[in-house]
């Protein structure tokens, strides 16, 4: 029960979005037996959700994997460049090299 507000809004599944008393909505919550979860603490007033806490941390949880996901992963490429590489093979790594620039890649 860390909900600070005495009137919140409260939307859910089934639901008909309305403004109540933090004592009603929890009294909703747990006729239901569901949680109630404050899902905008700095809206007025606040919004809370009537849900299985425990699926709703689940479905946060999969959100976070799925935009960790979706970020793209930055590749470093490594050419190497010895005392001893020929003509031909420097000009070919240096193909590479700016073909790894023109992906995107960090060379």
């Amino acid at each position: 029960h860390r909900i600070t507000a005495r009137v919140v809004r409260v939307v859910g599944e089934g639901i008909e979005t309305a403004v109540m008393s933090i004592q009603d909505a929890l009294k909703l919550a747990d006729q239901r037996e569901l949680d109630l979860v404050e899902i905008s603490p700095n809206a007025d007033p606040p919004v809370c959700r009537i849900v299985d806490y425990q699926k709703f941390l689940y479905q946060q949880k999969k959100k976070q994997k799925e935009i960790k996901a979706k970020t793209a992963r930055v590749v470093v490429k490594e050419i190497r460049f010895g005392p001893n590489t020929d003509d031909h093979d420097y000009n070919f790594k240096l193909k590479h090299a700016m073909k790894f620039l023109e992906e995107g890649a960090k060379v």
